[in-house]
């Protein structure tokens, strides 16, 4: 079955926060939504954005974006685009697809009265009405009602596709004009299609194309974000003004330091002191070192209470409670550091030594580049990447050693005083690792380090060592 929650299903309020519930919406970016125009009431209105089924996410106020105002009229519009007054990166947004047909088995949650903790009505997709496409439910009482309106019309969810948003509610017919469509003859519901509405707006075009999400990036960029386990330095081109672009500002926030290509190494070095234990009056002596106006501090002759450490003002004193490691120890837990166009740097070479020195702390590093090649292209490779890799490599290989002899010992295959050469695929593997560091040829070094590190994850997930 499909997930029952969704960041991107909006419920609507006027006031405040707290205030009355108008309607519904769809998150369709970090700092967008969709809903009717009749929802919204007026062109200047400010309405409250609640994300009602994720309630880590705090309401932001929202309006009406300069072109988002396309009120309701007899050739299909009543859509209003709105804009959030602070950015959610943390939602996922709605997957918007154009495509819709007959029989399409459909859903929408909406916030009718008696029921603001959202109910869901079923149906399917009948035929066109005008610019609008009439939505046939099961019976009068699955006919949407006030309080759906700017809801997202849903495909069935399956285990093997996710849910994808076709359209939005915008109203409901009844024959007779009773209030409810329990007391029509005939009543049906009316949802405006995401083509039409793509129609109406460039922005939504643009979000629901093709290419406006790169979605398999995401799942990427989001495994190494949550698996501190993964590649320590990791390289990734991202076009300016591509999907993978746009799915990559709703995963700025995971990093815990970004930095952008051109700005200040000053900034960032400060940035990454706020996330390293250091210490008490040891700040400058770490700040010149990362800075390269100093030499690297010497190991503490100890470890200080956390009431004795400090930083001078405008700095980052550690965690209280965390222990002061010695200097070039490395965080309990990695720091991630995303930096965001490293070939838009003025000086890539000077921000490669900052991060070479940052590694040896133990951060963890996403670089972003704008295209392949492109300035500290190489250097960042040769001096970042295979290193951290060819010491991943080497960290994996002694891991799965300890995993076969544990093995082994457990099956009293071997006796734990006379370890013999039981642990034999990773001394196999340790033969290719040693033929790596023959290859002159970087670029079929990286290839085989990349190789071998797929198949030690994998004997190890076999053995149960990840």
């Amino acid at each position: 079955m499909g997930e029952l929650r969704a960041d991107w299903r909006l419920r609507l309020r006027r006031e405040d926060a707290h205030g009355p519930v108008c309607g519904a919406g769809v998150l369709v970016d970090q700092c967008t939504a969709l809903t009717c125009a009749h929802v919204v009431g007026r062109p200047d209105a400010v309405l409250w954005v609640e994300f009602a089924e994720n309630s880590t996410l705090a309401p932001v106020r929202a309006r009406v974006l300069p072109d988002g105002w396309l009120p309701e009229r007899g050739d299909g519009e009543d859509i209003a685009v709105l804009r959030l007054e602070s950015p959610r990166p943390q939602a996922r947004p709605a997957p918007l697809d154009p495509r819709v047909w007959g029989g399409m088995e459909v859903y929408a949650t909406g916030y009718a009265d008696g029921f603001d903790e959202g109910m869901s009505l079923w149906g399917r997709i009948g035929g066109a009405s005008g610019e609008l496409v009439q939505l046939d439910a099961v019976t009068k009482a699955d006919v949407v009602r006030e309080g759906f309106s700017g809801a997202a019309v849903c495909t069935r969810p399956r285990e093997d596709r996710p849910v994808r948003v076709v359209g939005l509610v915008v109203s409901w017919r009844g024959d007779l004009g009773a209030f409810l469509p329990e007391d029509n003859r005939l009543a049906f519901s009316y949802l405006i299609p995401v083509d039409r509405i793509a129609r109406l707006s460039p922005h939504v075009a643009e979000l629901s194309g093709p290419g406006a999400w790169d979605r398999g990036f995401e799942a990427r960029v989001t495994r190494w974000f949550d698996d501190p386990d993964e590649d320590p330095v990791k390289i990734t081109v991202v076009p300016p003004g591509s999907g993978k672009e746009r799915s990559l500002r709703h995963l700025t926030h995971r990093a815990d330091v970004v930095h952008r290509g051109g700005a200040r190494t000053a900034d960032l070095v400060d940035h990454a002191l706020g996330r390293v234990a250091f210490p008490a009056g040891a700040y400058l002596a770490y700040y010149d070192w990362l800075r390269g106006t100093g030499p690297r501090p010497a190991p503490a002759g100890g470890h200080a209470s956390a009431s004795r450490r400090s930083a001078p003002a405008g700095g980052h004193a550690p965690a209280l409670g965390r222990p002061s490691p010695e200097a070039g120890d490395s965080p309990a837990h990695p720091v991630a550091l995303l930096v965001d166009g490293l070939d838009e740097e003025p000086r890539p070479g000077a921000l490669i030594d900052v991060l070479e020195r940052l590694r040896s702390v133990g951060f963890r590093l996403l670089l972003v580049f704008r295209r392949e090649g492109g300035p500290g292209w190489d250097e960042a490779c040769d001096r970042l990447l295979r290193p951290a890799l060819l010491r991943q490599a080497d960290v994996l290989l002694d891991r799965l050693q300890r995993v076969e002899l544990s093995r082994s010992i457990r099956l009293d295959v071997v006796d734990s005083a006379s370890l013999g050469p039981v642990a034999e695929t990773a001394e196999r593997h340790r033969v290719t690792r040693r033929r790596i560091d023959e290859v002159r040829d970087p670029h079929q070094q990286l290839a085989r380090l990349r190789a071998l590190i797929r198949t030690l994850r994998a004997d190890l997930g076999r053995h149960g060592g990840r």
